[in-house]
């Protein structure tokens, strides 16, 4: 895990990259802020009152040099946020609607990044996944071609990492839902020196069970293929044949796969997360997330039983996405 964080920060290191955290009366954000500064991986923005940052701050001797402080109620860039904010949701919001959504710190924090006044946001120490990717998927939304974010874990154990996907946001993905996870996810293991290779997992490996289930996994297979040729992308498979070299030689023998896939891309939100539990409870993999993707610039959402150390990665991560 150490050798992983270490290569995302020599990344980000001195690059100055502007990370929101709408969460700024939470002594764990201050105490991760006040190391990121410190460290020099991110510039960190804060939102709330200037005098309560600092009174909270000063209380757990956490430095705020290199921090910015931006309270939503006296900002000057107010009125120009409020116009965006019109125009980003094309008739959904009033200019008055919107004088009182940005005073949501996450909303606020939300802009910030889309005006281009930070490059990315982590929040959810003190609020739900909701409160987090609802303003994300409002303001930010996905990239060109990409419907809906989705959640990955990395899984980490001593130098072995793999991605899991969705394990957090889509409860039953369709097969261009499926499709559209894969690729984003051998993106994100792009990021974290994972050279993709990409098993679409089901509890059929190449046809030897007929379904509607095994066949949403089929066509999300031919429709990866077609959206990123290039890629080591192949399904469907049962994880053992993905896996373990052995079983593929025998279930899937003309696969470009040899039972050596690193990114597993999941058929439904209940099968990932039982899938990343498993392997962090019983195999003792630090999961590492979620960490959200798909999105026109990186928004990420804590757990609010989230530690300092928590806050700190996530930041660090999303700074990597932002890069």
């Amino acid at each position: 895990m150490s050798d992983l964080f270490s290569s995302l920060k020599d990344k980000v290191k001195g690059q100055n990259i502007r990370i929101v955290f709408p969460e700024g009366l939470d002594e764990r954000v201050l105490g991760a802020v006040s190391r990121l500064a410190t460290d020099g991986l991110v510039t960190p923005i804060v939102i709330g009152s200037q005098e309560e940052v600092a009174k909270k701050a000063g209380e757990i001797n956490a430095s705020l040099e290199g921090v910015t402080v931006y309270d939503p109620q006296n900002y000057e860039g107010f009125e120009e946020m409020v116009a965006s904010f019109v125009e980003r949701r094309n008739g959904k919001a009033t200019e008055e609607d919107a004088r009182k959504i940005l005073l949501d710190e996450n909303y606020f924090g939300t802009m910030l990044v889309h005006m281009d006044k930070a490059d990315g946001l982590v929040s959810g120490a003190a609020h739900s996944t909701a409160d987090t990717v609802r303003p994300a998927l409002q303001i930010i939304k996905t990239k060109q071609g990409v419907k809906k974010t989705s959640g990955v874990f990395i899984m980490v154990r001593g130098e072995e990492r793999y991605v899991f996907a969705d394990c957090a946001i889509n409860i039953a993905p369709d097969s261009q839902d499926l499709a559209e996870i894969a690729i984003e996810s051998a993106n994100t293991a792009d990021m974290f020196g994972i050279t993709p290779q990409v098993a679409m997992l089901s509890f059929s490996t190449k046809g030897s069970a007929k379904s509607p289930e095994t066949e949403k996994v089929a066509d999300a297979v031919t429709i990866a293929k077609e959206k990123n040729p290039t890629l080591v992308l192949d399904g469907e498979f049962q994880f053992d044949a993905a896996f373990v070299p052995e079983v593929a030689a025998k279930k899937a023998p003309d696969s470009v796969l040899k039972g050596d896939a690193n990114v597993f891309v999941f058929p439904s939100l209940e099968a990932g997360n039982i899938g990343y539990k498993i392997a962090q409870r019983l195999g003792n993999f630090e999961a590492v997330g979620p960490i959200l993707q798909g999105l026109n610039k990186p928004v990420n959402d804590l757990s609010r039983g989230c530690s300092e150390e928590d806050v700190y990665k996530l930041a660090i991560i999303t700074s990597a996405q932002a890069l």
